[in-house]
């Protein structure tokens, strides 16, 4: 396990959820953390901003800054990185974890729609990592991370669009791991069995608050993978259970959101027949 202490990341969609947590882990690890997301002011009825996690960051005595950023835009992206190694010096960690959901058929989900959920989840991982990837290659050293699910379906009815878009992450994680694999840059993917306790869940209703985990789960996790050794831990597509299983993890239920509950593999079961 190696020390995160001076390391620069970018995540994607950490004005609020699973994306803000992962960006306080990372920040409490002594990596300086770039907090980006859409709400640069304060939304009626979300919470957070990309400035609120910053100043979250700051009273852990970490360093942050934060960037509106839309995913969508190539032209934005690279501004993001350009302006991090500006002021940070380096990029070294890409956590794609932005994303949009959408659970429905084609014909019931408009193209625009569709071109929505591509746009926030396959392209931008893909945009995202074209833009990262001189200055991790320059420094010999990198990792990446895919939040998107290993491949265990050839179909997906009722939610083809969005399959479609999560598993094309994964698809980039594992082909780029092999091309970058000379240049000592970890590429990965990771997903959670369980449903996580966030803005999504409860916007979308998938279960109560006895079906969820907290994203400590998912912390932990990429924390877990990010100390591995790039050129030894890529070119995967994680489960969290998994990944902390390795690391001895045997009791989960300090994830609970609700202690006693049994939370159903309700994220496993949108990709896996294993779960179903």
């Amino acid at each position: 396990m190696s020390s995160l202490e001076g390391k620069v990341a970018i995540v994607t969609g950490s004005s609020r959820g699973i994306g803000k947590e992962i960006a306080l882990r990372l920040a409490g690890l002594g990596v300086k953390v770039v907090v980006t997301g859409k709400t640069d002011e304060p939304h009626p009825k979300l919470p957070g901003t990309i400035h609120k996690t910053v100043e979250e960051i700051e009273a852990l005595g970490g360093e942050g800054m934060a960037r509106k950023l839309d995913v969508r835009f190539d032209e934005n992206i690279q501004q993001v990185v350009d302006e991090t190694v500006e002021q940070f010096g380096s990029l070294d960690i890409l956590i794609n974890n932005a994303g949009a959901i959408q659970l429905q058929g084609v014909a019931d989900m408009p193209p625009k729609r569709f071109d929505l959920m591509m746009g926030v989840n396959a392209r931008a991982a893909y945009a995202c990592a074209h833009y990262a990837l001189p200055h991790m290659i320059d420094a010999g050293w990198g990792h990446i991370l895919m939040a998107s699910p290993p491949f265990k379906i050839d179909k997906a009815p009722g939610k083809t669009a969005y399959a479609l878009s999560k598993l094309g992450m994964t698809f980039i994680a594992k082909s780029l791991a092999d091309e970058v694999a000379e240049h000592n840059i970890g590429v990965n993917a990771f997903w959670p069995i369980t449903a996580i306790e966030s803005q999504a869940t409860r916007h979308f209703g998938m279960g109560t608050e006895e079906d969820w985990r907290t994203p400590e789960i998912l912390c932990d996790t990429v924390e877990a993978i990010l100390k591995r050794n790039p050129s030894e831990c890529t070119g995967n597509a994680f489960y969290d259970e998994d990944v902390l299983r390795e690391e001895g993890v045997e009791d989960f239920s300090k994830y609970l959101v609700v202690e006693g509950s049994e939370p159903p593999p309700f994220s496993a079961m949108l990709f896996d027949p294993e779960y179903q």
